[in-house]
């Protein structure tokens, strides 16, 4: 399914739409230095870190106008509610200003929505209180297109900022089809992150014009480069 939004202009600078990203468990300290150095380098729009990395993040991209962004219930969103709620105030007290919450799936295919909707709420509350932004990530790889439908509505009206394709645990990644998807679901109001095996710069476009505004990559340095190439190269 396209969507009938106006296709959205690519920015100049492709490392803008892009949240630099390392989840890896066993990421170090130096891992993560790197990380912000080259996400200082390129412009990124933010670097994607676990928890426990946030301070180290917010210190290395003070005076920068990098975001830090932390994934909250990741990679399987089955913590509870409260749990959740504290793992983001947490992020935020330590400088994050960009959350990736990962919906209770299960409860989502269980028919349990409002409880779904209360827990984006209760997260999108929390970001709200200090400028901050939630990420609703609703893995799609696990859900049916109605399923995918529902679980954007239901970010919605939780007040989220954004909807994203997937945590890249769940067995797939993100895709055009969903991507337009989800655009034509939440309108032009929401952000929508793709995410997941996005590692081209044809493919980062490819999922812009299907009206994805942000991308989650592991690969943004390899992206960047290729799309300086193609530049110089006029195509």
């Amino acid at each position: 399914m396209r969507s009938t939004r106006p296709v959205p202009e690519v920015h100049p600078d492709l490392a803008r739409y892009i949240d630099h990203t390392l989840l890896d468990p066993d990421a170090t300290a130096a891992d993560i230095d790197v990380l912000c150095s080259e996400a200082k380098e390129y412009g990124f729009a933010a670097v994607c870190i676990n928890p426990a990395w946030v301070l180290r993040a917010v210190a290395n991209l003070h005076g920068t106008d990098v975001a830090v962004a932390s994934v909250i219930g990741f990679p399987f969103g089955a913590a509870t509610t409260e749990v959740k709620v504290l793992e983001t105030r947490r992020a935020l007290r330590d400088g994050a200003r960009e959350v990736d919450m990962v919906i209770n799936v299960g409860r989502l295919k269980s028919g349990m929505r409002d409880m779904v909707r209360d827990e984006i709420a209760k997260i999108s509350a929390v970001c709200h209180e200090v400028g901050a932004i939630n990420k609703v990530i609703i893995e799609t790889s696990m859900l049916t297109d109605e399923e995918k439908v529902i679980a954007c509505l239901l970010a919605k009206e939780a007040h989220a900022d954004m909807v994203k394709t997937s945590t890249g645990y769940g067995g797939g990644g993100a895709t055009v089809a969903d991507v337009a998807l989800m655009r034509a679901t939440v309108g032009p109001e929401m952000g929508v992150k793709a995410s997941g095996g996005v590692r081209t710069a044809e493919a980062v476009h490819e999922m812009i014009e299907a009206g994805a505004t942000r991308i989650g990559a592991s690969a943004g340095v390899k992206i960047v480069r290729e799309e300086e190439e193609e530049v110089a190269e006029g195509r």
